[in-house]
């Protein structure tokens, strides 16, 4: 069985970047930075990257349990010091108390700013305002041009790391049984809709796994897939089982409230 048989087709490019990261780290004793990776790629990454001899990890994403987080790829002697992650944090706060920001909102405004997905890293949305994990080397970019958020004027400044606040965030586990862990299934199940509620809006986009659009309602599902649907939220599968007695996939799934 090929290492590649672990992964899906269209996760193989990323994988073999960070083959190839892993020998520049190994042959030339170099040290490789990446920008913000999602928690898949960052998996991808530890897979891959962790098994070959010489080559050590260390990710920081702002603040201990952080989704996307940026990678140091490095020899053990090199091993990176805090601020060699380039990774910053920004206050956001607007200037109408009646109207609440949504983290979609703030989202929005950065990539309506051109800034790529992987510049920046959580989204800490909080009543009066949120921070935002960022790439350093975007800090100025940002509070030069990021003047408004869903038509509120905001003001914008840097805080310390030390200086983070994580939203409390809690997730209600959940336990059916489905015939294929297809992701029209699997979404029907959790939100208690219809395959005709389920299937039209996959198929236009609406459905992203792992933080990638997904329109095929037969995509199948693995234990640790992160799945959205525009509209209800988002899930994480954590257990998918074996075989019931009559014929059915037992699954776990983790709900975010």
């Amino acid at each position: 069985m090929s290492l590649y048989d672990h992964f899906r087709p269209e996760e193989r490019p990323f994988a073999e970047r960070v083959e190839e990261w892993a020998a520049r780290v190994r042959d030339r004793y170099e040290r490789i930075h990446t920008d913000f990776l999602d928690p898949r790629q960052a998996f991808i990454v530890r897979s891959l990257a962790g098994r070959e001899p010489g080559v050590y990890i260390a990710e920081d994403g702002g603040y201990e349990g952080a989704e996307r987080t940026r990678i140091v790829l490095h020899p053990e002697y090199m091993e990176p010091e805090p601020d060699e992650f380039g990774v910053a944090v920004l206050q956001v706060q607007g200037t109408n108390q009646f109207l609440t920001l949504a983290h979609r909102d703030y989202l929005g405004a950065l990539i309506g700013l051109g800034i790529k997905r992987d510049k920046f890293g959580d989204i800490l949305v909080h009543e009066e305002g949120a921070q935002l994990i960022v790439a350093r080397e975007i800090v100025d970019y940002i509070r030069i041009h990021m003047t408004q958020v869903h038509r509120i004027h905001v003001r914008i400044e840097e805080v310390p790391i030390t200086a983070v606040r994580v939203p409390p965030q809690t997730f209600r586990r959940t336990t059916f049984t489905v015939q294929s862990p297809r992701l029209d299934a699997i979404i029907g199940d959790v939100y208690r809709l219809s395959r005709a509620k389920v299937l039209t809006p996959i198929q236009n986009g609406r459905a992203r796994v792992n933080w990638r659009e997904v329109n095929d309602p037969s995509f199948r599902l693995v234990a640790g897939d992160v799945v959205s649907f525009k509209g209800f939220g988002r899930f994480r599968v954590a257990e998918v089982g074996g075989e019931t007695k009559k014929g059915r996939i037992r699954i776990e799934i983790d709900i975010v409230e």
